[in-house]
């Protein structure tokens, strides 16, 4: 039995990884699979395969791209989810600012240094027109600690996916004031170096098995009914989130990958772009 150390969000993204696990269909193969939620987001993620505490993340495309940049031993395996994350930027119900405008130079609650909602907060601020250099930061860790950090006035505002976070906006705790997609494939596999050196046949099998789960993912008898009720979210929604999510069983294309550096790069996120094949 081959042991393999995953690590993921606790999101409506990731439950065909649960429903493989529920079944069984690793351990069929001999691959003791160890799945872990990581609430923190990417920045602990790409800590965790730095460290060796997680062989495999599922990953957003940015964030991942950013540390291999920077250092991690980690590649790219292939896409997970190849339609964009819907980011929703939020404010606390009693907020004063009505408008994206009103946000400028104020400061936005970030889950960790290198995660998504920090990264995507400089895609935001290029939208804007805004002056990246100004964004100020609150970190919170958690979703929770964004409640906490909204409500209390030591930030301003939160960016993080669109439904995850509308049952705070449904209960007024939170208020979205714009969405802002991801401009690329939102969620990749990333593996350590040393796994996909040790362990290829074992991986290879980990992606046909969660691909074949994928790709039959939304025929699911009641799969809105489980999803909806596993992350707590009104049927409704989670059949819009359905109709505007699209997964992958694809590698990831090379030329994406290098446009993506370029993005990241203009927005001061990396300070260089890397030979793509030393991602993949």
């Amino acid at each position: 039995m081959t042991s393999l150390k995953i690590v993921g969000v606790p999101e409506h993204f990731n439950l065909p990884w649960h429903l493989c696990l529920e079944n069984g269909e690793f351990e069929k193969e001999n691959i003791d699979l160890q799945w872990t939620d990581v609430p923190e987001g990417t920045g602990k993620m790409c800590q965790m395969l730095r460290d060796g505490s997680a062989d495999i993340a599922v990953i957003l495309t940015e964030g991942i791209l950013k540390d291999i940049v920077n250092g991690n031993p980690t590649k790219i395996v292939q896409v997970y989810v190849a339609s964009p994350l819907i980011w929703g930027i939020h404010v606390a119900a009693h907020s004063k600012d009505q408008t994206l405008a009103d946000l400028e130079n104020t400061k936005v609650a970030i889950s960790r240094l290198g995660s998504g909602s920090q990264l995507m907060s400089y895609v935001n601020a290029k939208n804007q027109g805004w002056n990246s250099n100004e964004l100020q930061f609150e970190i919170v860790n958690t979703i929770d600690g964004a409640v906490t950090a909204l409500t209390n006035g030591t930030a301003d505002y939160f960016m993080w996916e669109h439904f995850m976070t509308k049952p705070l906006v449904d209960q007024g705790i939170f208020r979205r004031l714009a969405d802002c997609p991801t401009p690329w494939p939102c969620f990749v596999i990333a593996v350590r170096e040393e796994v996909l050196a040790t362990q290829p046949e074992a991986i290879a099998t980990l992606l046909k098995i969660i691909n074949a789960k994928t790709r039959d993912f939304k025929t699911i008898p009641n799969i809105s009914d489980r999803l909806a009720t596993t992350y707590h979210q009104k049927t409704e929604d989670i059949k819009e989130w359905l109709s505007v999510t699209e997964w992958s069983q694809e590698k990831i294309d090379l030329a994406l990958l290098e446009r993506i550096q370029k993005q990241l790069v203009e927005l001061h996120i990396i300070d260089r772009a890397i030979p793509v094949a030393q991602m993949v």
